[in-house]
Formats: C-alpha cells, structure tokens, sequence
C-alpha cells in the first residue's frame, strides 16, 4: 500500500497537463485582450474592412 502512495506522489505527469493547461488559458487571455477594446487589433481590423466597403460600388438592381 505505501509502495503505491509513493508512486502516486512521484508521479508529475498529470501536474504537466496543468501546467499546459495553464499555459493555454493565458494565451487565450492575450488573444481575448489583443483583439477586443477600442483600440486593439479587432477595432482597426473592422475600420478596414468599413472603408473598404464604402469604397465598392455595388450596381442597383433593374
């Protein structure tokens, strides 16, 4: 029984799905905060995709 505990507190496989478990949620994070406000990256992502649509000219229907 004391052989199996001792196993099982020497055992770091399942502290390294933690840790990228981690890892992954704060790359996520960054993401989420590189693209959202005013000022990131998705608010001039959508400035540019507004000026190019004023910009074509779509025939009206006859």
């Amino acid at each position: 029984m004391t052989n199996a505990i001792t196993r099982f507190l020497r055992d770091e496989e399942g502290a390294t799905a933690i840790e990228y478990g981690i890892i992954a949620g704060l790359i996520s994070i960054a993401i989420v905060g590189a693209l959202s406000g005013s000022t990131g990256l998705g608010a001039k992502l959508a400035a540019v995709f507004n000026s190019i649509n004023t910009k074509l000219v779509i025939p009206a229907a006859s």
